[in-house]
């Protein structure tokens, strides 16, 4: 059925201001009701002021109270150990015997030595006694010279063949005294590495011996910072053992090539009155002079690393920065930074991997907005 023409511009009208109501009652509710937005919390980030911590002319250094002079011993021939005289960290006196190896297979080559040179001195004696002779004889006119040349070079001969058996029993000798291991001078017994009944090799290190006397104290110095060391430099020794002790030093020797495998420097630290309660092998603390330095120190937590590139957050105006910086070590926990800061920056001190660049933080310890 088809509406008159009146009544379907009414239905129309109707319909479009149905649609308008609708809208602007959305509008109204919308602002009186507005979509509530989410604000993002302005994180709160620990900092540390640059140069409040920053480095001195002083390095530190860990190390080892260790014997000026110490000696390694080893027995000079091969046998059974059958006798142990001391025991670790015994004191011992120079001569005393430390170690013996079984004398038996020594004690027959001193006698093969023996009965050689026993028969040699007798063909001595008749070479002699013929070459006397013989001599009065030629003196005579009883004989040629020829015959008393003969008689005279057998006499040289048995001469040189006893001088060599007795050298032969002397070295024999030698051996039996190499059996027994006595200590070179007086100290104390700082390592022992064999026991009673292990066959050992000639040259075998089988004792260490620490002398009476100096202590050193023992460091290593990593490859960028031996240039800064020199002989006879003073040093600071603290021990961790003994909290309130201090003693000075000077270095005394430093190593012309690093070790290959830790690729560092052994230096010794000489100490000229090592107090008693330092003990050998007690770790000490060495700190020596390294000359100006206007790096600064950093807590390790505040190095953020990019790729090879290391660098550190710096906040500017409530905002944080990325910040290359170039390092120069470690000193404790600290790292040393020497370029791409200047003292006052304040640094994020630790959660590095949580910034990005530019965004707002906030300090501990102020007021939020």
């Amino acid at each position: 059925m088809k509406l008159p023409k009146f009544e379907f511009k009414k239905t129309h009208y109707l319909i479009a201001g149905a649609v308008a109501v609708l809208f602007i009652g959305w509008r109204i509710y919308g602002t009186v009701h507005p979509d509530a937005v989410e604000e993002k919390p302005i994180p709160v980030v620990r900092t540390i002021t640059v140069g409040a911590s920053s480095t001195d002319n002083t390095a530190v250094y860990p190390g080892e109270v260790r014997g000026k002079y110490e000696s390694t011993l080893a027995f000079q021939t091969g046998g059974k150990i059958v006798s142990r005289q001391v025991n670790l960290g015994d004191r011992v006196r120079a001569g005393q015997v430390l170690l013996e190896i079984d004398p038996k297979d020594v004690n027959q080559s001193v006698n093969a030595a023996q009965a050689a040179c026993n028969a040699a001195l007798s063909n001595y004696h008749l070479a002699k006694d013929n070459y006397e002779r013989f001599n009065v004889l030629h003196a005579k006119g009883a004989v040629s010279a020829m015959v008393r040349d003969q008689y005279k070079t057998q006499f040289e001969a048995a001469d040189a063949n006893l001088q060599s058996a007795r050298a032969q029993l002397t070295a024999s000798q030698n051996q039996l005294g190499y059996t027994r291991l006595v200590a070179d001078h007086d100290g104390s017994v700082a390592s022992l590495s064999c026991e009673v009944g292990q066959v050992v090799g000639a040259g075998t290190p089988v004792i260490s011996l620490v002398q009476d006397g100096n202590r050193e104290i023992q460091i290593f110095i990593p490859e960028n910072r031996i240039g800064e060391i020199q002989p006879g430099q003073p040093a600071t020794i603290t021990f961790w053992a003994l909290q309130d002790l201090t003693v000075p030093g000077r270095v005394s020797e430093i190593a012309p090539m690093a070790d290959s495998v830790t690729r560092t420097y052994k230096v010794k630290v000489a100490v000229e009155e090592m107090p008693p309660s330092a003990k050998l092998g007690m770790t000490a603390k060495v700190m020596l002079s390294t000359g100006t330095s206007s790096a600064f120190l950093l807590p390790a937590g505040a190095i953020y690393q990019t790729g090879d590139k290391p660098g550190v957050w710096v906040i500017r105006e409530h905002k944080a920065t990325l910040t290359e910086v170039k390092t120069d070590g470690y000193e404790g926990s600290n790292v040393r930074i020497s370029q791409g800061l200047q003292k006052g920056d304040v640094v994020v001190a630790g959660g590095t991997n949580k910034l990005t660049e530019g965004q707002e933080v906030r300090l501990e310890g102020s007021e939020a907005k």
